[in-house]
């Protein structure tokens, strides 16, 4: 006992216990750590980025550079992220069918996997907008819906048009129709701010709205009956106006010819 208490004493017990701890951590993390799980992720990322960047290859560089450093003819992709790529790529929109003032949406020709290795290669040339998980963009909350107009109306309808019907700008510009839009496309749109609109990053609009934002766009363009009868493509008070003058005021008119040509003939007989 007397040896053991003056080993405890000495200078350097300290630090043998310490190395000890240390020795005892580090096997116990070593036995039950996912090594495996997490090297056969890298692997993966790895695979992907380097799938990602030969179709990139083929069918970006010419606009953007081999390295998504860009050109004369394309803007550069570094720190854009993955979630600009999804949503340019998988809306059809890229690659790019010809120039002109604003890139419409098309026809997909990428698969969903081989948009997530471009999505990859693009987000390893600089940190940008991460392509959301389908938690982030996916409402559960009745309450949302109502939020999410309050804030449609208030970010959004200056150009999308109150029900999303979209609406033209200047110069050729155009806010597009959000009829149909994927519910992922819309929070992807937020998030990095495609062509004229512009980015709402999480410290300028919380992804909580912007989940009610998509909520709300999602129930607009919804199979729903629409209370107010024929919507005439929800453009507003110019196309109820014009549709009043041309059928409503047509209509008296026909009838008024109608009626005077019979009167016309009554009094003739």
């Amino acid at each position: 006992m007397k040896k053991l208490s003056a080993r405890r004493r000495h200078p350097l017990a300290a630090l043998v216990v310490l190395l000890l701890a240390l020795a005892a951590t580090g096997g116990l993390y070593a036995a039950f750590a996912p090594a495996d799980k997490a090297q056969a992720d890298v692997a993966a990322q790895s695979l992907a980025i380097d799938e990602g960047k030969k179709l990139f290859a083929v069918g970006c560089s010419s606009c953007h550079g081999l390295n998504g450093q860009g050109s004369s003819a394309g803007p550069s992709l570094v720190g854009v992220g993955s979630a600009s790529v999804d949503f340019q790529v998988g809306t059809g929109r890229m690659p790019a069918q010809q120039p002109g003032a604003q890139v419409p949406s098309k026809q997909n020709i990428y698969s969903q996997a081989e948009i997530d290795q471009l999505a990859a290669f693009v987000a390893s040339l600089g940190p940008g907008p991460v392509t959301p998980t389908k938690e982030q963009y996916t409402s559960t909350n009745p309450d949302d819906i109502s939020k999410g107009g309050e804030l449609f109306r208030t970010n959004c309808a200056q150009c999308h048009n109150f029900a999303g019907q979209g609406g033209a700008l200047t110069k050729g510009k155009y806010a597009p129709s959000l009829e149909g839009a994927d519910a992922k496309h819309i929070y992807e749109a937020m998030q990095t701010g495609p062509q004229n609109m512009p980015s709402f990053p999480d410290t300028t609009m919380p992804e909580e709205q912007k989940k009610q934002i998509v909520a709300f766009v999602r129930h607009t363009n919804s199979d729903e009956p629409n209370p107010g009868g024929l919507t005439l493509g929800s453009l507003g008070p110019v196309t109820e106006g014009l549709f009043g003058w041309i059928f409503g005021l047509g209509t008296l008119i026909a009838v008024a010819i109608w009626v005077a040509a019979h009167t016309t003939k009554a009094k003739k007989s």
